[in-house]
């Protein structure tokens, strides 16, 4: 308790918190409907593409947050333009497409870094997070995307589950899948813009990809899911966020190591459950034999 309290005393920590937890939630819902959708590789991308946004408005002397907003949002909308829309479907040349740019895009923002003081510090920063900073201004418009962009997704959360489960059919049944994914993918840069401003670019997965995929892991009903998602992208950016507070490492490599232990132990429940589930279907057959 005396930890708790000497943490929740300056007022960079709790602007901390208040941040890392409205980049959870928004992580952790936008982050479900993307492990689903099988566009992890798509989020990867608009997290490279974050990197040299930020850099080169750190360069210019803007806040990293328009750097990261305006990069994410352009390259969703390019990858929208692109013939799959971003979905995956094995190798093609969308995917070497899509993976030269981020080779370049990431090339670029180290060498927007190289151009400005400081470089060490803020590569550290904008790769691997950090708290330090955190303004209640910056919290305010965190709040303010994140409702936007949670309202939006709400909004077309029936037709996007549709679409994310059998497209075809969706399709066939008059749901406008070309514009929900579209729109996705744009809600889905907002929700990387915003985690990469803790967890940092290279990093961004851990809140993204990793709560999701444990709670679909645990339950396949999407209302359960999703709460589990957020509930576990919670626990980890608030325990990663006290942990880099008392010890001299990035923010980001502790909640990506409690997103994987998190991830792991569902793994493990998972495979408990469904060991339970085999033997007793195994008992129910031997006794009707």
């Amino acid at each position: 308790m005396d930890d708790l309290r000497q943490l929740l005393s300056y007022q960079f920590m709790v602007s901390a918190f208040r941040a890392g937890t409205i980049v959870a939630v928004t992580a952790g819902v936008m982050g479900w409907f993307m492990v689903l959708r099988r566009q992890t590789f798509v989020g990867h991308t608009l997290a490279v593409v974050g990197f040299p946004g930020a850099a080169g408005a750190t360069l210019l002397g803007l806040p990293t947050a328009l750097g990261y907003f305006g990069f994410c949002i352009g390259a969703s909308l390019v990858v929208a333009a692109l013939p799959s829309g971003g979905r995956s479907s094995g190798y093609s040349e969308e995917s070497a497409v899509i993976g030269s740019v981020q080779a370049m895009l990431l090339a670029s923002g180290f060498f927007f870094v190289s151009l400005y003081a400081g470089n060490l510090n803020g590569l550290t920063a904008l790769l691997f997070g950090s708290f330090l900073g955190i303004t209640g201004g910056q919290v305010v418009l965190l709040f303010g995307v994140a409702v936007i962009a949670l309202v939006a997704l709400a909004v077309v959360a029936r037709p996007l589950l549709f679409a994310s489960l059998d497209q075809d059919v969706a399709a066939a049944t008059g749901v406008p899948v070309r514009g929900v994914s579209v729109l996705f993918l744009v809600l889905l840069a907002v929700a990387v813009a915003e985690a990469s401003q803790i967890t940092g670019s290279l990093l961004v997965f851990a809140l993204l990809v990793v709560p999701p995929a444990a709670a679909q892991t645990l339950t396949v009903r999407p209302a359960l899911s999703i709460t589990l998602a957020v509930a576990f992208g919670v626990l980890v950016t608030w325990l990663g966020l006290a942990l880099a507070y008392y010890y001299p490492y990035p923010t980001g490599a502790f909640i990506t190591s409690l997103s994987f232990v998190v991830y792991a132990l569902a793994r493990v429940i998972r495979a408990l459950l469904d060991r339970r589930e085999r033997s007793y279907t195994l008992q129910l057959e031997t006794g009707a034999a």
